[in-house]
């Protein structure tokens, strides 16, 4: 399935924790997002489903998903390393807590992971995913620290307000939306050179 996402990609943000090294330490050529994501994946390529809330399989399954469904799907974009773009990352935890606060509920990641498939439709989880992707811009914790009130625009048209508090934590605030994240990791994949940059957040962010 990496190969299929690598493949589909061609065809077509403080008092946070410190940054989160998934990414490889010595990269001559810029990761993309969807490496970073995979680098947990097993030697199939398909989603490690684990106990570990911390990483990133839900996420990891749900781009594959709509990339087996849909190759030509913008969410591409997190497979292409010479695309620029910053994406606010959900891990596990959040997803189940989200997933909770919607109602649904499943022992472990992979039936949660179909159970969203199945509510939302890949057409629900596509425009999740991309809810979640700002492109066009490489915005690090440093820039994202200075943006306090401004409106991100994001991949699926709609837009994002960046919060910073009085202590410094970063919140993300969606119009209408229950559910509003805070950063709780900042510059996955921030080294030099990569054009894609990820902060992690506690929770789903919804259209």
């Amino acid at each position: 399935i990496r190969k299929a996402v690598v493949a589909a990609a061609t065809a077509v943000t403080m008092v946070v924790a410190p940054a989160v090294a998934l990414a490889p330490s010595a990269q001559a050529t810029p990761v993309s997002l969807a490496e970073v994501l995979a680098a947990d994946a097993k030697k199939n390529g398909k989603p490690s489903f684990d106990k570990n809330k911390k990483d990133f399989d839900i996420l990891y399954g749900a781009v594959t998903t709509v990339l087996a469904a849909k190759p030509d799907s913008a969410v591409a974009l997190l497979a292409d390393p010479t695309a620029r773009l910053t994406a606010f990352i959900p891990n596990d935890k959040a997803f189940a807590r989200t997933a909770g606060e919607l109602g649904i509920e499943a022992k472990n990641e992979k039936r949660l992971l179909n159970k969203l498939a199945r509510t939302l439709g890949v057409d629900g989880v596509e425009d999740v995913l991309l809810y979640h992707v700002v492109p066009g811009k490489k915005l690090t914790s440093k820039k994202v620290a200075k943006a306090d009130g401004a409106s991100l625009t994001m991949a699926n048209g709609g837009t994002v307000k960046v919060n910073i508090r009085d202590n410094g934590n970063i919140k993300l605030r969606a119009t209408g939306a229950a559910t509003n994240p805070r950063v709780i990791a900042v510059d996955v994949n921030k080294k030099k050179g990569n054009k894609q940059v990820a902060h992690v957040i506690n929770k789903v962010l919804l259209p």
